[in-house]
């Protein structure tokens, strides 16, 4: 009797795993660039990008289900770039695919004033929290590699400033692209570069607006945040705009979204 039910429950758990599997093939990562094309692109916009600090990157790419499909970076070795952006990068991924729609795309850059203390969408910043347990598992010596320990798990997390943005095929949001390992307002910029390097910026023929004001770049990074006289952060006149950082340039010269 014990024989029938392990058996019976073996069945069960591999059809359970072939569903998943089957599941995860048809929402998953299978349509998104691989690690080789990740790095591909991250090394060209770390060369053509030359705001903030001009340090060296890491990109995550996450599906629309949250799961990281691609873990790389641009310098010499996993040492070359910030460790600990490593995560960020993987958070804020996580982030403009979480709150963007096919419709409506939210860089994590948009959410920076939304989410100051009074601001329309304070608390944000705390839901959705890292799974720690995911995010910081070894091998450490394959961190950045195909073979990333974050690939194929929901690593989470929530970023709001600058450095996330969601991906656009003609259909819409595909997943979604994080930069960590500069000024927040260069992750901004070589995340944009990334994207548009992978061709997933169609964000006009999928139909998707932003808080931008400009329909070339719905999404882009704003800087209209007025100077607080009694200190602190100031107010955006809009609502979801960005500090400014060290050496930021003009976001505008960025590459208009197909």
């Amino acid at each position: 009797m014990y024989r029938q039910f392990l058996m019976a429950g073996l069945a069960f758990g591999m059809a359970i795993g072939a569903f998943s599997s089957g599941a995860q093939a048809e929402n998953g990562c299978g349509g998104l660039p691989d690690h080789v094309a990740l790095k591909g692109a991250l090394a060209a916009a770390v060369a053509t990008e030359t705001s903030g600090l001009d340090l060296d990157m890491w990109a995550t790419l996450v599906d629309r289900d949250g799961i990281v499909c691609a873990v790389a970076f641009s310098g010499a070795d996993r040492g070359a770039q910030w460790p600990g952006s490593r995560v960020i990068s993987a958070q804020k991924a996580n982030t403009a695919n979480a709150f963007s729609l096919d419709g409506l795309s939210l860089s994590t850059a948009n959410l920076f004033s939304a989410v100051q203390p009074g601001g329309s969408l304070f608390g944000l910043q705390f839901s959705n929290p890292v799974d720690v347990g995911a995010a910081y598992k070894g091998p450490s010596k394959n961190y950045g590699q195909a073979n990333d320990p974050l690939i194929g798990v929901k690593v989470g997390g929530v970023n709001v400033f600058g450095g996330g943005l969601a991906l656009y095929d003609a259909s819409g949001v595909v997943g979604a692209v994080g930069l960590s390992g500069d000024t927040s307002c260069a992750d901004h910029m070589i995340a944009w570069r990334v994207r548009n390097n992978l061709g997933l910026d169609q964000l006009v023929t999928a139909g998707a607006g932003g808080v931008s004001g400009d329909p070339a770049r719905p999404d882009n990074i704003i800087y209209d945040i007025a100077a607080n006289p009694d200190g602190g952060t100031g107010v955006s006149t809009g609502g979801f705009g960005h500090a400014e950082c060290i050496n930021t340039v003009d976001p505008s010269t960025l590459p208009a979204v197909n």
